[in-house]
C-alpha cells in the first residue's frame, strides 16, 4: 500500500503545472492578495523573445487575471523587480490569443515570459474609493468652468 501511496504521489506532483518565479530585486512590505489591484511594469514575451505585451504602468486586479500570473502578484513585494514563466496550464493554456485586428500574438501552449517590477498596489474598496473622489472633483470643475462662461461684463 505505501508503494502505491508513493507512485501516486510521484505521479501526482510531477503533473501540477507551478510557475518559474525568479527574485531579480527584492521588494519590501506585504504581499498583494486577490482583492487588491497591483500597478506593474511589465514586459510579456514569448520562449524565443517575441515581446507580445508591455506597459510602464499597468492596473492589474490580482483574483482576474490568469491563475500563473495570479500566483507570482501575490508573492511579490512594493519595489521588487522579477522575473516569471508561466506554463500553458497557468496562462492561456490551448488558447492562442489574438490581437483587435485578430493577428495571432500568443500561440496556443505557449509559456509567457514576464518582466514585472511590483510598482504599488491598493485594495479594490480603495481604488474604486479614489475614483469616485476623481469624479467628484472633475464634475465641481466642470461645473466650475460652465458657471465662468457667461458674457462680458461693464459694457
Amino acid at each position: 500500500a505505501l508503494a502505491v501511496l508513493a507512485l501516486a504521489y510521484g505521479w501526482w506532483t510531477t503533473r501540477i503545472p507551478a510557475i518559474d518565479f525568479t527574485v531579480v530585486k527584492e521588494g519590501t512590505g506585504p504581499s498583494p492578495t486577490d482583492t487588491d489591484i497591483a500597478l506593474i511594469k511589465y514586459k510579456g514575451a514569448l520562449a524565443d523573445g517575441t515581446v507580445f505585451d508591455q506597459q510602464e504602468q499597468a492596473p492589474m486586479p490580482v483574483g482576474s487575471v490568469v491563475p500563473g500570473f495570479s500566483q507570482a502578484l501575490k508573492r511579490m513585494k512594493k519595489g521588487g523587480s522579477y522575473k516569471i514563466v508561466i506554463p500553458p496550464e497557468l496562462g492561456y493554456g490551448k488558447e492562442a490569443k489574438h490581437d483587435q485586428s485578430g493577428k495571432e500574438v500568443i500561440p496556443a501552449n505557449s509559456d509567457l515570459h514576464f518582466d514585472v517590477d511590483l510598482l504599488d498596489f491598493r485594495s479594490r474598496a480603495e481604488v474604486e474609493q479614489m475614483q469616485q473622489m476623481m469624479q467628484q472633483q472633475m464634475m465641481k470643475k466642470m461645473q466650475k468652468q460652465s458657471g465662468q462662461g457667461g458674457a462680458p461684463k461693464g459694457q
